[in-house]
């Protein structure tokens, strides 16, 4: 579904609340493969390949909603636990790993190539915001790693979906990147894509405090603001550390923290990308 000229929030809202999510090739291959080592499958190990895609990650959860028994009142936001409570088998039984982001872009290369930053910045907001969960003592650091990851997954989907429109909008804040990107968003669209996300989350039943996580204008809170923070200075710094808006995203991690500005600013050029939860647990 290629976009037309500002296609309503509506009609994009019924179209992915439908639709199958796609999940990356890469991803489906190496959980494929794992099947075939015994050694090493284990809901650990699939948590940590599922982490490294926000498509399938978001699907996972997604799933778990729907097929959640009457008697199961605790809502499930860490994916290995997810799993656990799947089951390997039906995992890999009822989660589907199609269709395909690189089929489905497959008449669009160029997109993809635009893809590939928009998830590496992802996964860089997830590294943030558990390196900064654990400073701060959070002993529930996969909730916010798991928010962060996802609070642009709209924006990925519309990559997958409206190839065009995104590339669109993406050549006219290079072009101009004092533009916001809300405005550039509803010129091109129609709407800002965070509208699309909020109604998404809900569409899809995320667990209730997973969207209170996503939810920027809820920041008074702690972890709330743990996950805009990290989600905006891995957008931001993607244009470069000469970013203009670096500064402010600087003080606030800063106040966030309660760190001196100087070691904030080593601390987050030291994050490594790719950090998933569990690698710091063996």
């Amino acid at each position: 579904m290629q976009a037309s000229n500002k296609r309503s929030l509506g009609n994009w809202l019924s179209f992915l609340s439908q639709t199958e999510i796609p999940v990356l090739k890469g991803t489906g291959e190496r959980l494929t493969a794992l099947l075939e080592d015994e050694e090493r499958m284990s809901a650990r190990m699939v948590a940590r390949i599922v982490l490294g895609d926000p498509l399938l990650t978001v699907k996972l959860l997604h799933y778990l909603q729907l097929h959640r028994p009457s008697h199961q009142y605790t809502e499930i936001i860490q994916v290995e636990q997810a799993i656990l409570m799947l089951g390997l088998k039906k995992f890999y039984a009822q989660v589907s790993f199609l269709p395909v982001v690189e089929d489905l872009l497959e008449p669009h290369p160029w997109a993809l190539i635009e893809l590939g930053p928009v998830l590496e910045r992802a996964a860089r907001a997830a590294d943030y915001a558990i390196e900064w969960a654990v400073r701060l003592n959070d002993l529930r650091f996969h909730e916010v790693y798991v928010a962060a990851l996802l609070h642009d997954v709209a924006e990925i989907l519309l990559w997958c979906f409206a190839p065009k429109d995104m590339l669109a909008i993406r050549e006219r804040q290079i072009q101009d990147r004092t533009l916001r990107s809300q405005a550039v968003q509803e010129e091109v669209l129609g709407f800002p894509i965070s509208e699309l996300q909020r109604l998404l989350a809900k569409e899809w039943s995320l667990p209730k405090l997973l969207t209170t996580l996503m939810d920027d204008s809820l920041q008074r809170q702690s972890r709330v603001r743990n996950v805009t923070l990290a989600v905006n200075l891995a957008r931001h710094s993607a244009n470069g550390w000469d970013d203009a808006a670096l500064p402010d995203d600087f003080r606030n991690i800063a106040a966030l923290l309660h760190l001196p500005l100087d070691q904030v600013k080593d601390l987050v050029r030291a994050t490594p990308i790719y950090q998933h939860p569990h690698d710091s647990e063996e």
